[in-house]
């Protein structure tokens, strides 16, 4: 069976919801990623420190709102705080196919079955299964790994999936997002801990 590299950059930040959304309206008004990424290195527009890492964080959220289209990027803009969070969610899973299974494997799937709570070694146990498929996975250093899963952990407790406390947080989609979803891709869905009674009844 071929199974595809997972890719494995994610260890630059987190969920960027301000810097997200602040590069979406450039996108929106320039309508060119060349030129937004141009506008932010040049004005520093996320305020970072360093020209270094001012590239970096702006090169990792261009690459998550590239998997957005016009609508998605315009509700970006449109829509409130949590609503927000749940479409940059989707789209780092979009970006990120090992983020993608761990939502719909470990996050949904414990949520589902009762087991509300999510630690450090439900990560470790789902990193571990992946390498049989995924030799990549191998080749990353602990200290790499152990940044991986902290990151993750991050943007799950930012997105307001995860409680402070690692308990899974139900998902409470606005009808205007699911609509959005479901005129996309709706396995989108998927990745938000969300009942299979919920899950019918939301995408009839």
């Amino acid at each position: 069976m071929n199974h595809d590299r997972y890719s494995m950059s994610f260890t630059t930040g987190s969920l960027f919801h301000r810097e997200s959304v602040k590069l979406a309206e450039l996108y929106l008004a320039f309508g060119d990623w060349h030129t937004v990424r141009d506008n932010v290195v040049g004005k520093n527009v996320i305020q970072a420190r360093t020209l270094n890492t001012l590239k970096r964080v702006c090169r990792e959220v261009i690459s998550r709102l590239k998997t957005l289209n016009a609508e998605e990027l315009n509700f970006l803009m449109a829509a409130g705080h949590q609503e927000q969070a749940y479409l940059l969610w989707i789209a780092i899973c979009r970006r990120y196919k090992f983020i993608a299974d761990f939502a719909v494997e470990v996050v949904r799937e414990r949520y589902i079955t009762l087991k509300a709570d999510l630690s450090f070694d439900d990560f470790d146990s789902f990193f571990n299964r992946k390498s049989a498929w995924h030799p990549e996975l191998d080749e990353i250093r602990p200290a790499t790994r152990n940044k991986l899963r902290q990151v993750l952990f991050k943007m799950l407790h930012e997105a307001d999936l995860l409680a402070t406390n690692n308990m899974i947080n139900a998902t409470m989609l606005s009808q205007r997002l699911i609509d959005l979803i479901s005129h996309g891709k709706r396995q989108d869905i998927l990745y938000f801990p969300v009942f299979e009674s919920d899950l019918k009844r939301m995408v009839k």
